[in-house]
């Protein structure tokens, strides 16, 4: 199959804007999405240091992951899971299997996965109607949390949740928590410290290997079962939370140019991710037919994971 995909436009997308007769503390982008000003908990998205009741969980979650997430322990985990032989079972499936869990790294939100998804995929629906693909990888681009269950081998959440980062090189400052890093044993060691380490300048990012996590494992499960969605959707789904790239442009040293070109629709795919995380409800089972039918357009009837 061959898709194609309309560059997206940013003319209007870092305009800050109030609709007419709107709150004045409401964003719009895209011409559609409203922005809030602040998150469940009240505070401004992504302010890991707000005194709020997610805090303390948040940062002993970083503490944890830069420590442990080394070079050694992403290709083991790889590995073992690029092999995609825990299960057999169908897209819609696996959504339903993350009804039951909450992110221990997100400050922004404390309610199942299942609404995230939904929140995250109706708002791109809205701004971007013929973009199905971008529907469903807002939709989908999660899934990978699955990790978490029992079946997958219940890992704990610094294996499978938070913002990512490459290892084989070196930790740029911008990430979330930088100063835990330096109790990583990968941080010392001359081999993986230096700006390229294991790396080449413009390797592309396909040859670099991320903190293990949902982001990478759902980007294996697509693209081993040969999933039709374009590259900016694997790109999405990959990436997603690799917020030193898309936020503070770190590491760009690192990307070939198919990865700055896919760059401009993780942007697009950002503002979605992020800011659509609200208490709204979704109603499931009314836009569940829809998103079947890009199911079924993009993905066989089962995976393997």
């Amino acid at each position: 199959m061959t898709i194609t995909i309309e560059q997206p436009q940013f003319d209007a997308v870092a305009e800050r804007k109030v609709p007419a007769g709107g709150d004045p503390a409401e964003l719009v982008l895209d011409a559609g999405f409203v922005v809030p000003d602040a998150n469940a908990f009240g505070n401004t998205f992504r302010n890991y240091d707000a005194e709020s009741e997610r805090k303390q969980t948040v940062e002993e979650f970083y503490r944890v992951n830069h420590t442990r997430q080394t070079h050694e322990f992403v290709s083991r985990m790889r590995a073992e899971y690029g092999r995609l032989d825990k299960t057999e079972m169908g897209i819609w499936d696996c959504i339903e299997l993350l009804n039951e869990f909450i992110d221990d790294s997100d400050p922004d939100l404390d309610m199942p996965q299942i609404e995230h998804l939904l929140q995250t995929a109706e708002a791109i629906r809205k701004d971007y109607p013929d973009q199905d693909w971008l529907h469903l990888t807002g939709l989908i681009h999660d899934l990978g949390k699955v990790l978490l269950h029992p079946s997958f081998g219940e890992l704990p959440q610094w294996a499978v949740v938070g913002d990512t980062f490459p290892v084989g090189c070196a930790y740029d400052e911008s990430n979330v928590h930088f100063k835990y890093f330096k109790e990583n044993p990968d941080y010392h060691n001359p081999k993986l410290n230096t700006k390229f380490g294991v790396y080449s300048e413009g390797c592309g990012l396909d040859n670099v290997l991320m903190s293990w996590g949902h982001d990478d494992y759902m980007y294996l499960v697509a693209k081993e079962n040969k999933s039709t969605l374009p590259s900016a959707g694997l790109f999405i789904i990959r990436y997603h939370s690799f917020y030193p790239l898309h936020k503070h442009g770190a590491y760009m040293h690192l990307m070939n140019e198919e990865d700055k070109e896919n760059l401009k629709w993780l942007h697009v795919f950002n503002k979605y991710d992020l800011y659509s995380k609200s208490n709204v409800r979704i109603d499931v089972e009314k836009v569940k037919p829809y998103y079947m039918s890009l199911i079924d357009k993009y993905f066989p009837g089962k995976l393997r994971w």
